[in-house]
């Protein structure tokens, strides 16, 4: 028994070095960890257990057969994250360049099957040179095996990619259909086509940083919703964004004993909104003297900057955040902002999140660009989104709220449980500007001072239509309340709403508009 004990550690000990002792070291030189360094470094200590450790390929094509490597160029078992399980897979990028053949692809598949089975998250930390040429079709039926238990496990279990190292072609399309993507600056890359294809069919010159770079992805396209410095911290924001989210559809979102009090009325409140309605301020200030101090979690902060979204607590309970940022277009809408907003919208609603909701917008963003990029169709989307949740839903309107985004943004026509407004909130159709300019039209035009009779005829229309009390008689706002309440207020509002219960008409699935 010793002898078969003895030859079974050295088996177990050939596959803990992967690729070998000089790949891992070039893995090093990159910057980058390995994949089990990776692994030990995100989970609890001492809480991973692996699955298919001593597993090798079956390919005999291109001399093949004569390397077989235990593990196959992918890490994968489950652990635990502050005390939760979590499935994990990693890919081993000093074992054939971590690409991806048929049995890779049936040890994935495998770790995510049991983890919905299970449910519990997924987490998958890809670092791979994409689909292994030498097992041909075969690696490309494997890519679609994970897309399928991706958009199976999609809305039932949390799935997050971290990218650490290459990843193109078809191996960008399972991290796509995950809930939240996560790029380390200069190391990690994620493309359809590389740099030199684009050359020859397009004649573009382009560097692979700039086509598919963390900071490409975390500003321009929005593919990704962190950046990070390095791979540490990248692994750091996946147990932060795990702390808001349940293990799975069917339960709650988990609270940590709260550390602020639920009471706290922060006087500040009543100076952030700017006297000046055309003035900007940063709408970050408001939530986090709203939630609980040092909570608030911004997701996808570089790109469309005009909508905020993140993670946050009231009274140690988590909630998504969703807020219109007027320092930014003056927080209009657009194509990007209603995207970014409706994707964490159906999240919060798939995982049991509650949506908070700051309003102060002026409306869609007008222009040409919009109006033919399809603004009515991609608007249409976070209408949508907060029209089908069924979590609860708070909104605040701390100032404008105009036209059709006043419906968009979790209006109590869409279904919003709780609506308040703060006394310098205007509720109208239009801004004053532009309703007098069509109101009074012949009137300015016979009018000696032009500019003077239209200010005073703005004054006239923000005295009687831009405030929030026309809204609160027809009860389309629950209350007009002071800013420093906000907070006990949303806390014993979510207290009352927390056996919430509402079901959607029985269909298969609704036709968003994509």
């Amino acid at each position: 028994m010793d002898e078969k004990i003895s030859e079974l550690r050295e088996k177990h000990e050939e596959a803990l070095l992967g690729g070998g002792e000089d790949r891992i070291e070039a893995q090093h030189e990159k910057g980058k960890m390995t994949a089990r360094e990776r692994i030990d470094y995100f989970l609890d200590e001492d809480t991973f257990t692996e699955f298919d450790q001593l597993r090798t390929h079956r390919s005999h094509n291109f001399g093949m057969e004569e390397e077989q490597i235990p593990g196959d160029g992918v890490v994968t078992g489950y652990g635990e994250v502050d005390g939760r399980t979590v499935f994990v897979f990693a890919h081993d990028f000093t074992v054939f360049g971590g690409s991806l053949g048929e049995v890779f692809a049936e040890k994935v598949v495998k770790v995510m099957d049991k983890a919905m089975e299970v449910g519990a998250p997924i987490i998958g930390l890809n670092d791979s040179a994409g689909a292994r040429i030498q097992e041909g079709v075969v690696s490309l039926a494997g890519y679609a095996d994970i897309f399928h238990r991706n958009q199976q496990a999609s809305g039932v279990i949390p799935q997050i990619s971290a990218i650490m190292g290459p990843c193109a072609g078809g191996a960008v399309y399972s991290p796509a259909i995950t809930d939240f993507i996560l790029m380390v600056e200069d190391t990690s890359h994620m493309m359809i086509t590389g740099p030199e294809v684009i050359k020859t069919v397009t004649g573009e010159d382009i560097t692979m940083e700039e086509l598919g770079g963390a900071k490409t992805h975390n500003t321009k396209s929005g593919v990704a919703q962190f950046s990070t410095a390095d791979e540490e911290e990248a692994l750091d924001d996946i147990c932060r964004l795990l702390s808001y989210m349940p293990s799975n559809n069917v339960e709650d979102p988990p609270r940590v004993e709260p550390w602020d009090d639920p009471e706290r009325r922060d006087d500040e409140l009543k100076e952030v909104v700017p006297d000046q309605p055309q003035k900007p301020y940063d709408i970050v200030n408001v939530i986090d003297r709203v939630m609980d101090e040092g909570s608030f979690f911004e997701v996808a902060e570089k790109y469309a900057r005009n909508i905020v979204i993140g993670f946050a607590r009231l009274d140690g309970h988590a909630v998504g955040v969703v807020a219109n940022q007027p320092k930014i277009n003056a927080g209009t809408l657009d194509i990007e902002s209603s995207l970014k907003g409706s994707r964490f919208v159906r999240f919060c609603d798939a995982f049991n999140i509650p949506l908070v909701t700051f309003v102060d917008v002026p409306g869609f963003m007008p222009g040409t660009d919009q109006e033919h990029g399809g603004i009515i169709k991609h608007g249409a989307k976070l209408l949508y989104a907060y029209s089908e949740a069924t979590v609860p839903l708070l909104t605040v309107i701390t100032r404008k709220a105009y036209g059709g985004a006043y419906d968009v943004m979790a209006s109590k026509h869409l279904g919003a449980d709780v609506n308040y407004a703060w006394p310098t909130a205007e509720l109208a159709v239009m801004g004053p500007q532009g309703a007098v300019n069509i109101l009074y039209r012949k009137e300015l035009a016979n009018a000696e001072n032009v500019e003077e009779k239209r200010q005073e005829l703005i004054d006239e229309y923000r005295d009687a239509f831009a405030n929030p009390y026309e809204a609160a008689e027809k009860g389309y706002v629950d209350d007009v309340i002071e800013p420093q309440e906000t907070r006990p207020r949303l806390i014993n509002d979510l207290k009352m709403l927390r056996t919430k219960r509402k079901s959607q008409p029985d269909r298969k699935h609704g036709n968003i508009p994509l």
